[in-house]
């Protein structure tokens, strides 16, 4: 799933692509079910004739501000990719929603598995309210808050949406390694030092995603592309997600692979060395318990 330097990524290429000022003249909905709300037919017909006046990101969502307090919303999920398209182009198979522009250019939402959703909003609270702050943006003092209010182990904190917006397996897993925090370290546990270390290599992480375009495997319609249709290039870079047995860069111990949560989760287990097992005796639960943000943690945790 894209995570934030992914939807960042598109977000900058959608602007350059000079989106922001165009107005869209027709949405046709190809699979009913990627419009999450309003009905298609409604969404169809109230986005016609409203001009883009801004284009965003929150969290892995693709916000497009519209003429008449309207917002646009896109999370792409699994699979989904947004291009533009020259007029007159014909509908692809997997293309879910086309959007036809002033200039006659197409914006294109395809989406192979179909995961992918789209929200045509007055209030784009009613989609984003439970999301957390943004991982660029936050201070080291909230952020250590947000960590010690918390008795968490620290990567299924980590992909939390309520917690910070935008992180999901790959930069998570990357964050720990760099801040040489093994994933099951209880939030509530680290030092000052540790918090404000682990900040600064989630931002570090994420800004190098950013740099490099996104990460992108495989070369299949539902890997991630950018709106041109170039690979990310942030795989090149990676020091543990995917590492399994590749020595670590720091200090050549081999890449370990462990699931936390059911979740794919890599790591130098010299680096990142263990917490004693009486320190995550008393886990909460973080794949069980249910919480007012669990369903968006489900969601669009990644």
């Amino acid at each position: 799933m894209p995570e934030l330097p992914e939807v960042e990524t598109v977000v900058r290429e959608l602007r350059a692509a000079g989106l922001v000022g165009r107005r869209i003249v027709r949405a046709q909905v190809l699979w009913a079910k990627t419009i999450a709300a309003p009905a298609a037919a409604r969404f169809a017909r109230e986005i016609r004739g409203r001009e883009i006046q801004r284009i965003a990101r929150r969290g892995k969502f693709i916000m497009a501000e519209l003429a008449g307090d309207c917002t646009l919303l896109v999370h792409l999920r699994m699979s989904g990719h947004l291009d533009i398209a020259p007029a007159e182009t014909r509908p692809r198979r997997h293309d879910r929603v086309v959007w036809t522009l002033d200039d006659g250019r197409r914006l294109r939402f395809e989406d192979t598995r179909k995961f992918g959703r789209v929200w045509l909003v007055r209030d784009p609270a009613q989609v984003l309210g439970e999301l957390g702050p943004e991982p660029l943006g936050i201070s080291p003092a909230a952020f250590a808050a947000g960590l010690a209010a918390r008795a968490r182990q620290l990567k299924p904190l980590l992909l939390d949406q309520t917690f910070l917006a935008g992180i999901g397996n790959i930069y998570a897993d990357e964050a720990l390694w760099a801040a040489r925090l093994h994933p099951r370290r209880r939030s509530d546990a680290l030092s000052s030092a540790q918090a404000a270390e682990l900040l600064r290599a989630i931002q570090a992480v994420l800004r190098k995603g950013i740099r490099n375009l996104g990460t992108t495997f495989g070369t299949g319609r539902t890997h991630f592309v950018l709106p041109r249709g170039e690979r990310g290039r942030n795989q090149e870079e990676l020091n543990a997600y995917g590492q399994t047995g590749a020595p670590c860069p720091r200090c050549g111990t081999p890449i370990r692979r462990i699931l936390i949560g059911q979740r794919s989760t890599h790591l130098c287990p010299a680096c990142q060395r263990a917490p004693r097992p009486a320190a995550i005796r008393h886990r909460l639960g973080d794949s069980a318990r249910s919480t007012p943000g669990s369903k968006l943690r489900e969601i669009h945790s990644s």
